[in-house]
């Protein structure tokens, strides 16, 4: 029986975007290993399908840990911890991994039962690396070269591997209908952010959109289920040209394998995006691109897959403030316009 290893990165969707690349790699160098996954229960459908088939792990274990944080001494709380915990021991994992670096994590991973518990020497939370056996220094700028440099402590030859995402036959039905009846190629826009700093503005996405569009193109805007104030800005901007479109995960990652482009900020929806090898304009300000931007690691072939804009005078910070930072709002209309027109343009002509 091959080892038994347990991953650790319970949330956000870009960040379980930005392990798999690593754990892609490991399963290619140990084809005999079982690996679980420890996730929170709305990002599961990176991992596994609606019927259960899971093309990277062989377990998914579900950790609801912003509910837990919301009332961490409920009794409720503390018997689905105790419900996880014993759910661990039971996969008798020999190694856990935490790709995360929160305090949170590497408690979950502690309590695995694992001998062997790795994570970073320089965790986002530092107190982090009191649970940890072995702790990796990582020296590479992107978030995937650290995650498989960590990785790397299990086995040194690890690289980035291809990540595959689970096909879901609803959601690919619903992807049908939706677009049935258009066979104009698809620009998906995700306009949202994880703070105000990083959102460039509503309405410059929608006159991207309508110029798009005018050449063609059927623009569909992420449209959180349930009413999205945003996205509908986003719609307004371009004279009701583009789409809102409500979708669950897994109807966003069906949408998402039919776009020719995407354009949006650092969000999950772009990183989604990269790991499905959409090209894409990433609308960048706050954050570096050279360590949470599209990974330059993935196969381009013969055109440019991506393009990232960012304004020379942005100072990296990840202070979550609610006003776009400055740097972001000198990127135009017309820098954006420019930059998908020629992705588009590029590909069509190849």
């Amino acid at each position: 029986m091959g080892k038994r290893i347990l991953i650790v990165r319970v949330g956000a969707m870009g960040d379980v975007l930005h392990a798999m690349p690593a754990v892609a790699g490991l399963r290619a160098r140990m084809p005999d290993a079982e690996i679980g996954w420890v996730i929170e229960p709305r990002w599961s459908a990176l991992l596994q399908d609606a019927s259960g088939a899971m093309p990277l792990v062989d377990r998914v274990h579900l950790a609801p840990t912003k509910a837990w944080a919301k009332s961490p001494l409920a009794p409720a709380t503390v018997k689905d911890v105790l419900r996880l915990r014993a759910e661990l021991r039971a996969c008798k994992y020999d190694v856990a991994v935490d790709l995360q670096g929160s305090i949170r994590s590497a408690v979950i991973a502690r309590m695995s039962g694992a001998s062997v518990v790795i994570g970073s020497e320089d965790p986002r939370e530092k107190q982090s690396r009191w649970f940890y056996t072995s702790r990796v220094k990582t020296v590479s700028a992107h978030v995937i070269d650290q995650a498989v440099e960590i990785v790397r402590a299990l086995v040194p030859a690890v690289c980035a591997g291809e990540v595959s995402l689970p096909v879901d036959a609803a959601a690919e039905r619903w992807c049908r209908i939706l677009l049935a009846a258009d066979a104009r190629k698809i620009v998906v826009i995700a306009p949202g952010a994880g703070w105000g700093a990083k959102q460039w503005p509503a309405e410059r996405y929608g006159a991207v959109a309508g110029d798009l569009v005018e050449r063609g193109y059927r623009v569909l805007v992420n449209a959180v289920p349930g009413g999205d104030l945003l996205a509908a800005a986003v719609v307004t901007a371009s004279e009701g040209r583009a789409e809102a479109v409500e979708c669950t995960l897994p109807q966003l990652i069906a949408m998402m394998r039919r776009a020719v482009l995407f354009l949006g900020g650092d969000t999950g929806p772009l990183h989604l995006a990269d790991a499905l090898g959409v090209p894409l304009v990433g609308v960048f300000g706050p954050t570096d691109p050279a360590r949470n931007g599209p990974y330059p690691g993935r196969s381009t072939g013969l055109h440019p897959r991506f393009v990232v804009l960012r304004d020379g005078a942005s100072v990296t910070d990840h202070g979550r403030y609610k006003e776009a930072e400055a740097g972001l709002l000198r990127i135009s209309v017309a820098d954006v316009s420019r930059a998908a027109l020629q992705l588009l343009e590029g590909r069509e002509q190849g």
